[in-house]
This record gives structure tokens, C-alpha cells and sequence, in this order.
């Protein structure tokens, strides 16, 4: 089976034509001139063609578009439902109307961290097993739940996306949901740059001088031996284990898939909330497998097949 698969973030658009396992042609599209995801779709349809022709596939050839979306999506009426602040007009689109206008194929939405969950069942770090969680760390935090080999989405779709919406600190930093000490709002990117500004001695620190404050910088600040970078790693990398083991408690699953941009530094990273789950996760049938993603930004293209076939 070969199917387009769209992977949406906040400020571009990974477009692809993807078959069992495999990116057979792949192009990301800046969105930022883009007004809403009406005016952003117009330029994702022209890179599927694109991505079509680059692969030699036919669009009529294809078993459907997957879109995956950076928000709460109704995956059975094809719907945006929530984007917190990120393509306000989507949920009043039609994507399934415009994937059969477009290509003339049928469209399944999804949200992007499920998709992404999705390829790594199928191709990555999940595969052989049929309970799973991942947690994507990055600007936000991301997560999806997979119980018995099926997605988790419960009645209003919320069902293990909001892993980063855990609390890890129930008087801690105001979240972008409105809650206060989620995961996200205590160690994602966008918090990051106040939680350095605040950290003892930042002023004569090597994060000081760096031109963005973002998690690349800390744990390269870090490494260098930078003690204030080093104490914001540590702070991190502590709620990070702590939303883990909430989510691991939360879904039963026998393994924990770790992805996102801050896992290129996965060696510092996977010992550490691995070690963490293990003292701390009450599992007493035995240790949950604690791994990283292993398709970095082709998991969400990946999961468009298994999408398209009922996943």
C-alpha cells in the first residue's frame, strides 16, 4: 500500500509518499507566510504532488492521504477540534472534503503524536509490542497511548495525547491550557528561556551569552561544564522521569518510547528517566522497556499506512 502523508507543526509541513516501512519521497514546506491552515493548504497539496512525482507514484495510485495534525482532532468525523493556538481556522475546514477535491482520495486525520506513535509500532522502537506509550519532548511536550494494539482516543479524543498536561508541580509555572505545573509548562522548549532566566547565577553563566536558550544550548552548556546549565538539565531531565512514570501508571504499558528534538542527546537522556521509571513506576509484574524513537521525524510519515488501514 502506498499513501500521502502530511505531518503538520507549528511552522512547516513534513509532505511525503510513504509505503510499508518506507519514505519513498519526502519535502518540507514553510507555512509561516501562510494564513491559518486554509492558506497552508494550498502549499502542502502542491508538495504531495511534488513528493508524488519525485517518487514516480501516481496520486491515483495511492490508498489515501493521512494528515497529522498538532492539536485534538475527532479522527471519526475527520475533524479539528482544539489547536491552542495554532491554526485557529482548522476547525472550521473540511480536510476530508479537500483530500477528495484535491486527489480524489479519501482523508483520515489524526493527531500527530498518535501517528507518530503509529510509524514507530510499525517501523521503530515499538515494534512487537501492542501496549504502548510515547512521549515526544521538544517545544511542547507530546504524547499517545496504545492499549491491545489499538490507539487509545477515548470519547473526546483526549485519551493519551495530553501526557504533557500531567502535573508535576501543582503550584508550579502557569501551562498555555490553563493548568498550572504541567510537564510541558515545568521543562519544554517554550518555558525554557524563562526557567534559565530564573535559575541562580544565569547572568555570569555560558547560557547567558548563547543567542537562544533552548534545550540544544543547555545540554551543550552543560557538557561544557556550565554548573548553572548543568542544575537546568537536571531540572528538566527530573520532570521529564516524573511525567513518565505518571504516564506510565496512567496507561499500563509494557514500553516506553522516548522521541523528539531533545533526544539527540539521547545519551544523556534514556539512562536517566530509564533509571528513574524503574526505582519509581509501581509495575510488579516487571520493568517497562524504556527506549528511544528510532525514526526521529519519519515516525509520523510511517504511521500514514497503518492510519489508512484502520489503526
Amino acid at each position: 500500500m502506498k499513501a500521502l502523508a502530511v505531518d503538520l507543526g507549528g511552522s512547516h509541513a513534513a509532505c511525503a509518499v510513504v509505503s510499508e516501512g518506507e519514505v519513498a519521497a519526502a519535502e518540507t514546506v514553510s507555512l509561516e507566510a501562510a494564513r491559518g491552515l486554509a492558506g497552508a493548504l494550498p502549499v502542502i497539496g502542491e508538495a504531495l504532488r511534488r513528493a508524488a512525482s519525485s517518487a514516480g507514484v501516481p496520486v491515483s495510485s495511492c490508498a489515501g492521504v493521512a494528515f497529522g495534525f498538532c492539536g485534538l482532532v475527532d479522527s471519526t468525523a475527520g475533524r479539528v477540534l482544539s489547536t491552542n493556538a495554532k491554526y485557529d481556522d482548522a476547525p472550521r475546514l473540511d480536510l476530508a472534503a479537500w483530500g477528495r477535491e484535491t486527489f480524489g482520495l479519501p482523508l483520515r486525520l489524526e493527531n500527530d503524536a498518535r501517528l507518530a506513535l503509529l510509524g514507530e509500532r510499525r517501523a521503530g522502537a515499538a515494534q512487537g509490542f501492542d501496549d504502548v506509550v510515547m512521549m515526544t519532548l521538544g517545544t511542547g511536550i507530546g504524547g499517545a497511548a496504545m492499549i491491545g494494539g489499538r490507539l487509545l482516543r477515548g470519547k473526546h479524543f483526549q485519551a493519551g495525547v495530553l501526557g504533557g498536561h500531567l502535573v508535576a508541580d501543582f503550584e508550579g509555572r502557569p501551562c498555555t491550557c490553563g493548568g498550572r505545573g504541567c510537564v510541558e509548562a515545568e521543562a519544554s522548549t517554550w518555558a525554557l528561556a524563562a526557567l534559565c532566566r530564573e535559575a541562580p547565577g544565569f547572568e555570569t553563566s555560558a547560557l547567558a551569552r548563547c543567542p537562544s536558550l533552548d534545550l540544544e544550548s543547555v545540554f551543550a552548556c552543560a557538557e561544557g561544564g556550565d554548573a548553572v546549565a548543568a542544575a537546568v538539565r537536571e531540572r528538566c531531565l527530573r520532570v521529564w522521569a516524573a511525567g513518565a512514570v505518571a504516564m506510565i501508571h496512567a496507561w499500563d504499558p509494557e514500553a516506553l518510547v522516548i522521541g523528539g528534538g531533545v533526544m539527540r542527546n539521547a545519551a544523556a537522556v534514556l539512562p536517566s528517566i530509564e533509571a528513574h521509571v524503574h526505582r519509581h513506576a509501581w509495575t510488579p509484574w516487571g520493568r517497562v522497556a524504556v527506549r528511544a524513537a528510532a525514526l526521529g521525524e519519519r515516525a509520523a510519515l510511517l504511521g500514514a499506512v497503518p492510519l489508512l488501514q484502520g489503526a
